[in-house]
């Protein structure tokens, strides 16, 4: 029963670490969710002056300040506060503000570099007789006096080193990316939990190629952080909604791998074989199908 459960899960070492990222965090408290809310609504207000008097560099730092701060609580707890920061990446990332930050990069003020000292002597040119005098070899009294080794001419075909023999070259596997912060996963998290929404009102599954295709400037991720994202979009879910991280496939539209964690986690119990597994999540993503057939598009 458990072989197959590593198995489809991709071992227990990925499981231990996805757990320490999701619900491995010291439980938040009212008072430091209301904190953490109180903090970003003043974020997220001097981001709209920053917005307002287009002022491109202050307004990025307080977009990156933001996410930090909205991570510092469950999503589910700052919904409002990133659906705002979600219109507020539009305008950030539209055409319009891209020519604002333009000339703004241009008229800043640019680094000051110290000048060389002229006034330092240059260092001495070396002559041809220096470098003569630095290359000619120093003979000892002892090596002189030694005789001559002298190599009949087969030993100096035998002497030549042989070459080293080429070693066939392995495939590389592609490297994984390296892990995200977690103010960057929230962000991903936000902005794809809509695209999922649209796929199950669609009827329709998906997958991780297709959803870098969907989202421009999605980074390829660490298969850790794709589970941790799926876990963020479904711990925003409302009470008693099914997980949209079914909706997620492998390429021939089966059953991720790493469903099964990701549901126990979230409080849905998948079983611990393979065929206990599959069926939860078909049942999963009928569920899911169902729930978003009949909302407004």
């Amino acid at each position: 029963m458990t072989r197959n459960r590593v198995r489809l899960s991709g071992g227990a070492d990925w499981q231990t670490d996805f757990r320490r990222r999701t619900t491995g965090r010291a439980p938040h408290s009212a008072m430091e969710i209301a904190t953490v809310r109180r903090m970003l609504n003043h974020t997220l207000t001097e981001l709209k002056r920053a917005i307002d008097r287009h002022s491109v560099a202050v307004a990025a730092d307080l977009y990156a300040l933001a996410w930090q701060q909205a991570a510092g609580a469950p999503p589910s707890e700052t919904r409002q506060q990133r659906a705002l920061l979600q219109s507020y990446k539009e305008i950030l990332g539209s055409r319009r503000w891209r020519e604002t930050e333009r000339p703004q990069a241009s008229s800043a003020p640019p680094s000051v570099t110290s000048p060389p000292d002229r006034t330092a002597a240059p260092p001495p040119r070396t002559t041809r007789a220096d470098q003569a005098k630095k290359q000619k070899p120093v003979w000892t009294s002892e090596q002189q006096n030694q005789p001559k080794k002298t190599l009949s001419p087969g030993a100096r075909r035998t002497a030549r080193p042989a070459p080293a023999a080429t070693a066939t070259k392995r495939p590389s596997h592609p490297a994984q990316p390296a892990l995200l912060d977690t103010a960057r996963l929230y962000e991903i998290a936000t902005g794809l939990r809509p695209l999922l929404e649209e796929t199950a009102k669609a009827g329709a599954t998906t997958s991780w190629p297709l959803i870098r295709k969907r989202l421009p400037g999605l980074p390829r991720l660490h298969l850790d952080d794709e589970s941790v994202i799926l876990w963020l979009v479904d711990e925003d879910r409302q009470e008693g909604e099914p997980l949209l991280a079914a909706l997620v496939t492998t390429g021939n539209r089966q059953m991720h791998p790493r469903f099964p964690v990701i549901a126990e986690q979230l409080g849905l119990s998948c079983g611990t074989n393979t065929a206990d597994q599959q069926t939860t999540w078909s049942y999963e993503v009928l569920s899911v199908h169902q729930h978003w057939r009949h909302r407004r598009r």
